[in-house]
């Protein structure tokens, strides 16, 4: 079972992606609001993977994935970037950071848990 932190500020994103891997039957999801809320999750629940949304309020999804990638604790989690900012520089920025891929809003909820998959591999 891989453990899925989906991090967005939008519930009925939140929602659907939270839906889209219980059917997959392979992961465990939880799903939080603000990056804030994701660095103590990230902490204490020890995700496999964190899903992370681009655009939220007071602390966006790079500023936040800078803070996963300097705390010793959360350092090693891959992250997804979820995002509606699909250009290819932006993608190209997001990479040159760490992430080990986006996945474009809108995304295709049926493949969603194999794009995960294939993005871990």
């Amino acid at each position: 079972m891989l453990k899925a932190l989906y991090v967005d500020d939008d519930e009925d994103i939140a929602t659907i992606v939270e839906m889209c891997l219980d059917l997959d039957g392979a992961y465990e999801v939880r799903c939080v609001m603000s990056g804030r809320d994701a660095l103590n999750m990230a902490r204490d629940w020890k995700p496999d993977v964190i899903l992370l949304d681009f655009m939220m309020p007071e602390m966006d999804g790079p500023t936040t994935f800078g803070y996963l990638k300097k705390d010793g604790e959360t350092a090693q989690i891959p992250v997804i970037f979820i995002t509606a900012k699909s250009m290819q520089e932006d993608i190209a920025k997001l990479e040159a950071l760490g992430a080990v891929g986006v996945i474009s809003k809108p995304f295709d909820p049926t493949s969603l848990a194999s794009d995960i998959r294939t993005l871990l591999s």
